[in-house]
């Protein structure tokens, strides 16, 4: 897929990657073997009719092919963008053994971007049932919850928190990877199917527990947006961000625009982000889109990021200096960052996760002159709603405990997403939230 050019694209928010043509798309389409028993079906967490929807495409049947994904996915143009293929669909097509797979992700967004410039065709929807369901949040997993749910005649009503829709779409994933109006595109097509969206309402204080719980199914799908901190010296210097609060405060609330909107974001001529994952590569590369020199800090090898390989080609590309093999130990000035003390890391022996372990090299210090440091090492739950809900059982790091329905400790209260398994992908997410609004249909049926 062709991209912009990097010195042209670091100085705005528009979207990076330019999409196939038409002619692109059936030329790839062509290649997929149409194999028996297709493994890229089973390696999509919402189980997309792959084949089907390539074999349109080669036959210039675009209609035909965003009906065959719509039938599982109600967000392709945002799955088509963020989606880690590579791992997934991409990752187990048979034509990856010998050559390159079929690039699945790229037609998905090619569909959905067609059928959305020609008129979106909604899916159809059961006989209202009666039943009232209840989605808190409005990420991935809620939007993909309450589509499931209306589609089976359920009344379906989302509770959001903020002021505008999306969860990490809106707030998380910068501009120029995933464009907001196609976020909001995707967000009115699960409302066409009669889906109630209430913003600014906070469960327990906008909308009271036991009005929540009045409802015939709940269903939990607030994310996690609790940021996760080293905990070392220094951390509460003014200049001191989690990705999490910076991202939000940029994509969310336009401090990249201040003061045309009034939220203000620290803009430091050198910025060190901790992290190797797609929230650190998001924020280096959002840093250097408001003019500073990036440096990014991992305590692994290159080959070690948590990110995809993609948007670590991009971030270089970008002009973010990677400082592999090296931790911070302490962020240093006072009252704000002047800063940071690193130590250099040597790689060991594999550790649970399958890497080497890092061990630190002593009398290795050095220091970063930074004036702002971004910590994204990783985020969990929130625990304002849960801690709300009487009887609901947690997981030792904050998380909803649930059973393989997705059914909560609390009776008619479902989870699904990352309140559940803890910071993972949009497309799991949604994944999840397929299985347990199912286990909701399932349930009001038999009610």
């Amino acid at each position: 897929m062709s991209k912009r050019p990097a010195d042209e694209r670091v100085r705005d928010f528009a979207e990076v990657d330019l999409g196939l043509s038409a002619d692109e798309a059936v030329a790839e389409a062509e290649r997929c073997l149409q194999c028996k028993k297709p493994a890229c079906v089973g390696g999509c967490p919402v189980c997309i009719d792959i084949p089907g929807f390539l074999a349109a495409v080669a036959e210039r049947d675009f209609t035909r092919a965003a009906e065959i994904i719509r039938d599982e996915n109600m967000l392709p143009a945002i799955c088509g963008r963020v989606c880690p293929q590579e791992t997934q669909c991409e990752g187990v097509c048979i034509l990856g053994i010998k050559s390159v797979p079929v690039r699945i992700g790229s037609l998905e967004r090619f569909v959905a971007d067609w059928e959305r410039r020609q008129g979106i065709v909604l899916p159809s929807v059961a006989p209202a049932t009666g039943k009232r369901v209840a989605v808190i949040g409005s990420g991935p997993a809620g939007l993909t919850a309450a589509a499931e749910c209306a589609r089976a005649g359920h009344a379906v009503t989302i509770f959001e928190s903020l002021h505008e829709a999306g969860g990490v779409l809106t707030y998380g994933i910068p501009a120029f990877r995933l464009p907001k109006d196609i976020v909001q595109r995707e967000i009115e097509q699960v409302l066409g199917l009669g889906v109630g969206l209430k913003l600014n309402h906070l469960v327990g204080r906008s909308l009271p527990v036991d009005e929540l719980l009045g409802y015939d199914a709940v269903l939990l799908a607030t994310g996690a947006g609790l940021p996760y901190f080293m905990g070392i010296p220094g951390e509460n210097l003014g200049g001191v961000y989690s990705a999490n609060e910076f991202l939000t405060r940029v994509n969310l609330m336009h401090a990249d625009r201040f003061p045309e909107y009034d939220t203000p974001v620290r803009s430091g001529s050198r910025v060190a982000v901790i992290g190797g994952g797609n929230v650190a590569m998001d924020a280096a590369r959002v840093a250097r889109r408001l003019g500073a020199k990036v440096y990014l800090i991992y305590r692994r090898r290159e080959d070690d990021f948590p990110a995809r390989a993609a948007e670590v080609a991009n971030a270089r590309e970008e002009g973010v200096e990677f400082l592999c093999c090296a931790n911070p130990v302490r962020i240093l000035g006072g009252p704000v960052v002047t800063g940071v003390e690193c130590l250099r890391m040597e790689m060991k022996k594999p550790d649970e996760s399958g890497r080497p372990e890092p061990v630190p090299v002593e009398g290795s210090e050095f220091t970063l002159d930074v004036d702002i440091v971004i910590e994204a090492i990783g985020q969990g739950p929130n625990p304002l709603l849960v801690s709300l809900i009487p009887g609901l059982e947690r997981g030792r790091k904050g998380n909803v405990v649930i059973d393989d329905a997705g059914a909560t400790s609390v009776a008619g209260v479902y989870a699904a997403g990352d309140v559940a398994t803890g910071a993972a992908t949009v497309i799991w997410a949604m994944g999840a939230a397929k299985a347990a609004a199912r286990s909701v249909n399932e349930m009001l049926k038999k009610k």
